[in-house]
């Protein structure tokens, strides 16, 4: 079985929706940490909750990015973690773990890359006025959001929709659509 840490910066939904995936038996992965740079995030809580260990590592307790990455680096290698999983993780990762971690690192992003990458992706394409959003889990490099993609599922926009309700429905797919594009992902990658 995968090991997995599960990187989160806000709210930690997509957090709790894997966690819960693991749980049910819909991912064949274990989750044996949250790594989180903000620490006043509810993830937080929501890890404390589930019993899963929570490294809180802000940057600016660091001289630079690649001490902090190190610092990650360090924690990570100490828990045995084999796949990096980005949920809301708002930091661009940089070498420090991108080379020991290199195709072993995702994260779910709220649009069809390449179309809206970087913050407020939802905001970006409602104000663009497109009929179709979605929702792309692509493997991390170093650029912001432009991994090679992995899996994507579109949505509709309808005419009654707000940035409210496109923003929930999206929410709503990613607690599924990520869990199983995972564990599609891990079961690939065990049998190589």
């Amino acid at each position: 079985m995968m090991n997995i840490a599960v990187f989160a910066s806000g709210n930690g939904s997509n957090f709790q929706s894997l966690y819960e995936a693991t749980q049910s038996g819909q991912l064949k992965a274990t989750i044996k940490l949250v790594v989180c740079n903000k620490p006043e995030a509810y993830v937080i809580e929501r890890a404390k909750a589930c019993g899963i260990p929570c490294f809180v590592c802000s940057p600016k307790d660091f001289p630079d990015k690649a001490a902090y990455e190190q610092a990650i680096l360090n924690e990570l290698q100490a828990n045995s973690i084999d796949f990096l999983v980005l949920a809301g993780y708002m930091r661009l990762v940089g070498p420090t773990l991108l080379q020991p971690y290199k195709n072993r690192i995702v994260n779910i992003h709220p649009s069809l890359l390449p179309a809206f990458p970087g913050m407020d992706a939802i905001g970006q394409a409602f104000d663009a006025g497109v009929k179709v959003i979605g929702i792309t889990v692509h493997f991390v490099d170093e650029g912001m959001d432009t991994g090679p993609i992995i899996d994507q599922q579109a949505i509709r926009v309808n005419e009654e929709d707000t940035r409210e309700t496109v923003e929930a429905r999206i929410h709503e797919i990613e607690h599924t659509f990520y869990p199983q594009v995972l564990n599609k992902l891990f079961q690939q990658l065990m049998v190589k």
